[in-house]
């Protein structure tokens, strides 16, 4: 095919993607747009960072007490998206998702700055801090950050039992790359048992 290299197996595609945007200097090539269902069905979408496949998901690290967590675990369906602007390329990627284990998570969070420890156990994520714009619940954050600080002071900071990895296991990768005149490139990955149903698309 003219426009790209293509894989019979979707997963080493996206590997060779996602080097290609690592050797071009793209700025934090593993930001992952994440697509979540909340109540009611309104979607709702937010940038995370990919950490690796895990468990054959695309694995990224989180507050269990979280939005994106909570909608995950009430409805697992969940979609993402990359885009690297340097190689043109986009994946989107449709599939559920499950938790990883609490050994997985707790290696990747001792691999995290000491800062990041500390903060998991302090942020409350995405909850109010407070009702008006001074930033009381900021220097309250602050606080209790310091108060981390002395409390594990001299020791590992352990993961927090309410902190962890979660995996999007594909059901459905498409691959972009961007053509001449706007007919762009596109593959559709869809699983089929244990293998892929691959579809050339339109632009």
């Amino acid at each position: 095919m003219p426009g790209f290299r293509c894989d019979k197996d979707p997963i080493h595609l996206f590997n060779r993607w996602f080097k290609e945007a690592v050797r071009a200097r793209r700025e934090n090539p593993n930001a992952m747009a994440l697509g979540t269902v909340r109540s009611g069905g309104i979607p709702s979408v937010r940038f995370v960072l990919f950490q690796g496949w895990a468990d054959g998901g695309l694995s990224f690290f989180t507050n269990y007490r979280s939005p994106k967590a909570r909608e995950l675990t009430s409805n697992p369906n969940a979609t993402c998206v990359f885009y690297w602007r340097e190689t043109g390329k986009q994946v989107r990627i449709v599939g559920r998702a499950r938790r990883l284990s609490r050994e997985r998570s707790e290696v990747y969070f001792s691999s995290r700055p000491r800062g990041s420890q500390l903060s998991a156990w302090v942020s409350p994520q995405s909850d109010v801090l407070h009702s008006r714009m001074d930033w009381a619940g900021h220097r309250r954050l602050e606080r209790e950050y310091e108060a981390a600080k002395r409390r594990f002071k001299g020791r590992p900071v352990p993961c927090p039992p309410f902190w962890g990895g979660i995996a999007i296991i594909p059901r459905r990768i498409e691959f972009w790359k961007s053509g001449r005149n706007r007919l762009h490139y596109r593959l559709r990955y869809e699983r089929r048992g244990s293998g892929w149903k691959v579809s050339e698309l339109a632009p």
